[in-house]
């Protein structure tokens, strides 16, 4: 109760010399309102390599939140294509009927589709030629079909290294923007009568804008990195057991059966 009452009587005194003071009245008149920090202003009243910063960041985000929704489409659509793919090929019907049925599309196949297309098709061709032993024909299937899994794994995993980027650059871009903002406000001290928490405030506070853009940028990338890298090691593995299954199925198959 004593400590309310000190504070009251001396408020008045502490606001007077505050208006006496020499001091810049720019930022806190831009940065502080009655309903608390404008953060709009203090990013437009920033130091120039401040809000360079905090644009970096901004297309970075952006940049990001671009590949996270995309890259959520392309696997969520590559995780549907294998289950059904997986219910075709497993329901007994014949292997030469199915290829037809993946090859004959007017676009082209993906992911467990272009795996079987491509491994189907080079034994086929290795079949037709004469002289060639069953151990050819399976070794040509099986490159076939390694170079495809190559090809659909890495078109899923295209773009994750900018998440990845993103969400261990970030953090030091805005701690950069910070030291720089801090290091303004610091030095601006020096040409004032009289220092007060009030006239370095908002130099400060718009320094750690920076901070908060670069934490912003960086935590949405790097939970999405690691989302999307663990569905894509799935998705991989699943690829090859299907490509193992599948060279199984033609190893069986090729003594007796003509395609």
């Amino acid at each position: 109760m004593m400590f309310l009452m000190l504070l009251q009587s001396t408020a008045p005194a502490a606001a007077q010399a505050l208006q006496e003071a020499d001091l810049p009245s720019l930022p806190v008149a831009a940065a502080v309102t009655d309903g608390g920090l404008d953060y709009l202003q203090l990013v437009l009243h920033a130091s120039l390599p401040v809000q360079a910063v905090l644009l970096l960041l901004v297309m970075a985000s952006l940049a990001s939140w671009t590949i996270i929704f995309r890259k959520h489409r392309v696997l969520t659509a590559a995780m549907d294509g294998a289950d059904d793919f997986e219910e075709r090929f497993w329901s007994g019907g014949e292997l030469a009927t199915l290829f037809q049925d993946v090859s004959g599309g007017e676009r082209r196949p993906n992911g467990l589709a272009a795996i079987f297309e491509a491994g189907f098709r080079e034994f086929a061709r290795l079949r037709q030629k004469r002289g060639v032993d069953s151990r050819t024909q399976m070794e040509g299937a099986q490159r076939a079909m390694r170079a495809s899994l190559a090809r659909e794994v890495d078109a899923l995993d295209r773009n994750l290294e900018l998440l990845a980027n993103v969400g261990s650059i970030s953090p030091y871009v805005g701690l950069f923007g910070t030291v720089w903002g801090i290091m303004i406000s610091f030095h601006g001290l020096a040409t004032m009568k009289e220092a007060t928490i009030a006239s370095v405030a908002p130099g400060i506070s718009e320094a750690l804008i920076a901070t908060a853009m670069g934490l912003f940028a960086a935590i949405p990338a790097v939970w999405a990195y690691n989302r999307f890298a663990t569905k894509v090691d799935r998705i991989n593995v699943r690829y090859e057991a299907f490509a193992e299954e599948f060279s199984s199925i033609l190893q069986r198959q090729s003594p007796q059966d003509e395609y």
